[in-house]
């Protein structure tokens, strides 16, 4: 890519990348990681002369991503999309680009085995944890974990790979890095050192007690509505820069960056550019996670059954509005310990973000791995309101809504693309059960999303139930009208 072509309306690069350094390693180049944390680095590097640059690596799939970045010099470029405005940058500190099974595991651990690395991230999903979301612990028996800890100097997974690269820095005398999630998991960092440190144990306890003392695992909240691209996105960035690039992202304006600061090695100067660093990320991520990634995950399942394509079509419906607002501030606020904020500002202020017509983010993407997403978005909320004795009928709405989602019919009878890790045991589970009750109690018996206690709890499965059947008696969108009604 030359940023001579670029449109006049593109902000480009006016520092000197020859300069920067490859100081962050990141696990996962995908969309939201382009239009993130990547974003933070390149307005550092413009505005405040940072020389904090990134080598990003995809390990499984995404080879097309890394082929894209490399064709261009590893430019890429950011479109901020609204209904009124759209804002093209072109970001510039990428220096390195690989892919694990195109370039190599050796050209991957070279580059971990650099010493200025200071920070390995991930935007790797949370499947890529190969954790159980109901506990938050390393699933040793997950065919990943399996197949790395058998074959630990050639791993396939994020958990193996950062491992053997640990162990690399800890034999050649090298210090740590630190290694920072940026998934949307409650205490992402704790999460990480459990798996991190129980796959090491399982290998070598001497290597799980340096990483241990060496290493530190910062938690984040991350924000920002990232829709897939798609190639009318590709057609538009075009229109904007002039210039066609296959890497490059929309989304929306608002983007947020809340990290807890813990480094062993140092870091970027993020609070330049708008994070904010904090010693507590916890009642930001659960904040987040339930009022926004709860919402969503609402909207998406019940929004996908009523023929709803997109966030911002369930925004034209006011029962849903309404339904999403009644979410965030009735079930999910309570839960919440965050002195000094105005919960119902901050819900008024997403459901402004879901109304941007620009951005086309579909209700089938925000539905992919339930599974993995169900437990933090509305299970910890539903067992806060098992506990306290309160109402929680569009949590269960919520449930009931996946529940039906990944039954693999919409309400016309036209199959549903069901992508979950899980898949296989959803669609066992779907085929041994009949509709309707025996349904509902065939997925409530999946112990990594319910865990033990939420199954045996009457109260939760009634509720569950009953929602279940009005789904299938009245249709998503008659449910969803009537759900604040009793």
């Amino acid at each position: 890519m030359d940023t001579k072509l670029l449109a006049a309306n593109a902000i480009v690069p006016q520092y000197d990348r020859s300069k920067l350094v490859p100081r962050l390693v990141h696990l996962g180049f995908g969309a939201f990681h382009r239009a993130h944390q990547a974003l933070y680095a390149d307005i550092l590097a413009q505005e405040h002369g940072s020389d904090w640059g990134y080598c990003e690596i995809n390990l499984i799939g995404g080879e097309q991503q890394i082929a894209d970045l490399k064709q261009q010099d590893m430019l890429y470029s950011v479109a901020e999309m609204s209904a009124d405005a759209w804002q093209c940058r072109v970001v510039g500190v990428v220096k390195q680009a690989l892919h694990a099974q195109v370039d190599g595991l050796d050209a991957v651990f070279q580059a971990l085995a650099q010493p200025e690395v200071a920070i390995v991230s991930m935007t790797i999903t949370e499947k890529g944890y190969c954790h159980s979301p109901a506990t938050g612990q390393l699933q040793l028996d997950h065919p990943l974990i399996v197949r790395d800890l058998a074959n630990p100097h050639h791993p396939q997974s994020a958990v193996g790979v950062i491992v053997a690269a640990l162990a690399q820095r800890k034999a050649d005398g090298q210090p740590a890095f630190s290694v920072m999630s940026c998934d949307n998991m409650p205490e992402n960092g704790h999460v990480t050192r459990n798996v991190i440190t129980a796959y090491a144990k399982a290998l070598d306890p001497a290597l799980a007690t340096w990483i241990e003392t060496h290493v530190t695992f910062p938690s984040t909240m991350v924000d920002r509505i990232v829709p897939a691209v798609t190639p009318d996105t590709q057609a538009l960035v075009a229109q904007q820069t002039g210039v066609q690039d296959p890497a490059a992202v929309a989304c929306e304006p608002f983007r947020q960056w809340v990290i807890e600061d813990n480094f062993v090695a140092g870091r970027p100067a993020w609070e330049q550019a708008g994070a904010e660093l904090v010693s507590d990320v916890l009642p930001f991520e659960e904040m987040k996670l339930r009022m926004l990634n709860g919402s969503h995950s609402f909207l998406a399942y019940l929004g996908y059954l009523a023929g709803y394509q997109h966030i911002s079509d369930c925004m034209q419906d006011a029962h849903y509005v309404n339904a999403a607002r009644h979410l965030m501030l009735a079930e999910q606020a309570p839960t919440l310990n965050t002195p000094g904020t105005d919960l119902e500002k901050y819900a008024d202020s997403l459901l402004a973000r879901y109304r941007n017509t620009a951005l086309k983010h579909r209700t089938w993407q925000i539905a992919m791995d339930g599974t993995q997403k169900l437990p933090q978005r509305m299970l910890d909320s539903v067992r806060w309101h098992l506990a306290n004795g309160s109402d929680f009928d569009c949590l269960a709405l919520g449930v009931a809504g996946w529940m039906r989602y990944v039954g693999g019919k919409d309400e016309q009878g036209q199959p549903i693309d069901i992508s979950d890790p899980l898949r296989e045991e959803i669609a066992r589970r779907v085929a041994n059960s009949a509709e309707g009750e025996p349904r509902v109690m065939a997925l409530l018996q999946m112990t990594s999303v319910f865990g033990r206690n939420l199954p045996d709890n009457q109260r939760f499965v009634n509720a569950v139930t009953n929602a279940y059947l009005a789904l299938l008696a009245r249709g998503a969108k008659a449910t969803v009208a009537r759900v604040l009604a009793r």
